[in-house]
């Protein structure tokens, strides 16, 4: 007679597996949808790319030159990214100390250069 208990959770598992198969199909569908999308930007990008070359060449331009420059201008431009973003990381706290008794010092010698300045008898 224990069977009731049984039956309502394999009701329950059945009914999850659906859920389940149901989602699978759906997530099979938007990928199939993405591949499609793809395939037809990269028409369009091999389409684009063939009417540049040739309007490039009318222009006697030459496009791997063009690229090779874009290419170097990319990726000097990373590099100084990254180093900026290497610079706005915060200061442990050596450099912290390093960095207060540097201007400590900057500014205890713009005041003995003020001192000198006067002690020089001009008065001024």
């Amino acid at each position: 007679m224990g069977f009731g208990g049984t039956t309502e959770k394999l009701q329950k598992v059945a009914s999850m597996a659906e859920d389940v198969y149901a989602k699978l199909n759906e997530l099979r569908d938007q990928i199939q949808a993405m591949r499609e999308t793809v395939e037809r930007v990269d028409r369009r990008t091999a389409e684009n790319r063939a009417l540049l070359e040739a309007l490039a060449a009318e222009q006697d331009v030459d496009v791997d030159a063009v690229l090779t420059e874009t290419a170097i201008e990319e990726a000097e431009t990373e590099a100084v990214a990254s180093a900026g973003e290497d610079a706005t990381e915060p200061a442990d706290e050596t450099t912290r100390s390093a960095e207060e008794s540097t201007s400590d010092t900057t500014t205890d010698s713009t005041a003995s250069t003020a001192d000198d300045d006067d002690s020089s008898g001009t008065g001024n």
